[in-house]
């Protein structure tokens, strides 16, 4: 129990004007800038967004991804920015099987990068304010530099141990060599000067209006100066990527994915990413009474994880960039289909592994038989980097919602520029028959998913986090903590939480554990066994651990009028508002 009889150990940050939640306190503070200038929450959630770039480099990039949800209140409006990049042109699925016999470090996992080109849109098409207005704090913040968190200087200090060492790397994120320590600042001059140049091709198109300005600066980084030098490092590295991969690209926008709880109505970024998964595993839960089950108990943890473990299997089964593979979407989602894979779960005893494929077409009116997908094998193996999260909900009812990605792990920046080619080629697989396979010009599968819930037509939540496999896993408990046992945001994130790990890793090398099971420590001993007889393989982790750590959200309550932020602590997240 937090100190003092508190229900959380952080209060929740509440407004009535604005609030936003994010990964790191200075891309909260910039974006909080922004709102209180008079911006909107689109304007507010960029300057973030490009804020957390800077100031969380071993989770992401203004060469990574960043998938982003976008509810403009006026017009009852909401979209989806895809915000993920595709494979070169060039890149072949038997030649890495021949060459490599893996997806490899460094820049032959390069894909395009998509988090420039998502930002930018976003504020072009729902945003109020210039690219200059936005990225100023992101600029002073790598210019001037900023005092680096326990946490990133943990991550920096790991470079010592990586398998690839690219100097440049050290030369910007540790200077003054290895360890680097808390408080200690971090300066990126370079990418002060990528937002730098980006700024003067607004300002020179600046009389053709504010849109077409933004969009002059980001047809800068992917058909001019900055699209150049990424492509001239590539090939000097042996890596695939071209001006035209770069000159063809753009995000996409969508109509997101829906599903419903109750009176719940939850959106999520298609199925390209892990994000439906997130409304299947809802779907199948909602024949349960969790109430009655009681949070974490026994049989709780359980049919949560059995959930998961279906859902999971259908994202390692179907899931795949919509454009090369062919999804049975409106199956997947459906109802019916939720009935059926909710009755394969035995209450008293595990599945031991990811379950077998199911069949969603007949639920969407299609009578065929699932193509084959190899079954996949148990497998050691590390798990992927991780990523961060922005929320803002402004006084007008607007909300934005975006997960970057794609730090240096694994990958070199680019010299003189500051950031990588982002390294999202590493969600790929190589096996001939899985939907998320190599192929020229696709999308890997993202696991960032940015979500947003609505109660009986009304916003109540954007929300989200980092965490790779366990983004999911985490916003799902968040929700089900909030709308079934009456928390609020900061105490729906602090909660203890579980994680499933009984599934292929959607990082190379596709690590899988079937059975496993990880359990915060702050969860009792009794329950721990009582699950490990019903077949789960438990693994106690700290009692703050390391799964889905990070979530952010902010609830609107639509009855006094007031903004509700919660912000995780087991990372550096933080919320304002006023």
């Amino acid at each position: 129990m937090p100190p003092n009889g508190m229900n959380s150990y952080r209060p929740p940050v509440m407004g009535l004007n604005h609030v936003i939640s994010s990964g790191n306190f200075y891309a909260s503070m910039a974006g909080y800038q922004m709102l209180e200038a008079g911006g909107n929450a689109v304007d507010a959630g960029v300057a973030s967004g490009i804020a957390i770039n800077v100031t969380q480099p071993h989770f992401t990039s203004f060469g990574g991804v960043a998938p982003i949800i976008v509810y403009i209140a006026e017009r009852d409006e909401m979209v989806s920015i895809s915000g993920l990049g595709r494979w070169p042109e060039a890149a072949d699925l038997k030649e890495f099987k021949s060459n490599y016999g893996e997806i490899p470090d460094g820049i032959l996992r390069s894909v395009v990068p998509a988090a420039c080109d998502a930002w930018l849109t976003a504020l072009e098409l729902y945003g109020t304010m210039t690219f200059e207005q936005v990225v100023l704090p992101a600029m002073r913040l790598a210019s001037e530099g900023f005092p680096m968190s326990a946490k990133l200087c943990q991550s920096l200090n790991n470079m010592a141990a990586a398998p690839q060492k690219w100097e440049y790397n050290y030369s910007v994120m540790a200077p003054t060599g290895l360890p680097v320590k808390p408080s200690q600042p971090l300066v990126q001059k370079d990418l002060a000067g990528v937002f730098w140049e980006m700024i003067e091709v607004e300002r020179a198109n600046s009389w053709r209006g504010r849109n077409a300005a933004i969009r002059a600066a980001r047809d800068h980084f992917y058909k001019g100066a900055i699209a150049e030098k990424m492509v001239a490092f590539s090939q000097s590295q042996g890596g695939l990527i071209s001006l035209e991969d770069f000159a063809k690209f753009s995000v996409g926008i969508e109509k997101p994915e829906s599903g419903h709880y109750g009176d719940y109505s939850i959106y999520t970024c298609g199925f390209w990413c892990q994000g439906p998964s997130l409304i299947e595993i809802l779907n199948i839960l909602e024949g349960f009474d969790l109430q009655k089950m009681g949070l974490n108990s026994t049989d709780y943890i359980h049919v949560l994880t059995e959930s998961i473990k279906l859902a999971f299997s259908d994202r390692h089964y179907y899931y795949g960039d919509p454009e090369f593979a062919d999804v049975p979407t409106e199956g997947i989602l459906s109802k019916s289909y939720a009935d059926e894979r909710r009755n394969m779960i035995d209450l008293v005893k595990a599945f031991n592994g990811m379950p077998p494929m199911g069949n969603p077409w007949p639920h969407q009116g299609i009578m065929r038989e699932p193509l084959y997908v190899t079954p996949p094998e148990a497998k050691a193996g590390p798990g992927g980097p991780d990523t961060s999260y922005t929320c803002v909900v402004d006084k007008w009812g607007n909300a934005f919602s975006a997960t970057p990605s794609d730090g240096i792990w694994g990958s070199p920046l680019v010299p003189g520029l500051g950031m990588i080619i982002s390294n999202r080629g590493s969600q790929s697989w190589l096996e001939e028959d899985h939907p998320s396979r190599l192929e020229p010009f696709k999308r890997p599968r993202l696991t960032p998913n940015p979500s947003m819930a609505f109660k009986n037509g009304r916003l109540y939540m954007p929300f989200g986090t980092p965490g790779g496999d366990f983004q999911v896993q985490g916003m799902v408990q968040m929700f089900l903590n909030m709308v079934e046992f009456g928390m609020d945001t900061q105490q729906a994130v602090e909660e203890a939480r579980v994680g499933s790990l009984s599934f292929p890793n959607s990082f190379w090398p596709h690590s899988y554990l079937p059975g496993s099971l990880q359990i915060e420590g702050r969860i009792s001993s009794e329950v721990i066994g009582q699950l490990e007889d019903r077949g789960h393989k438990v693994e106690r982790i700290a009692d703050w651990g390391n799964r889905s750590p990070g979530l952010c959200g902010v609830m609107v309550d639509h009855e006094i009028g007031t903004l509700i932020g919660g912000a995780d602590p087991r990372l550096d997240s933080f919320a304002l508002g006023r």
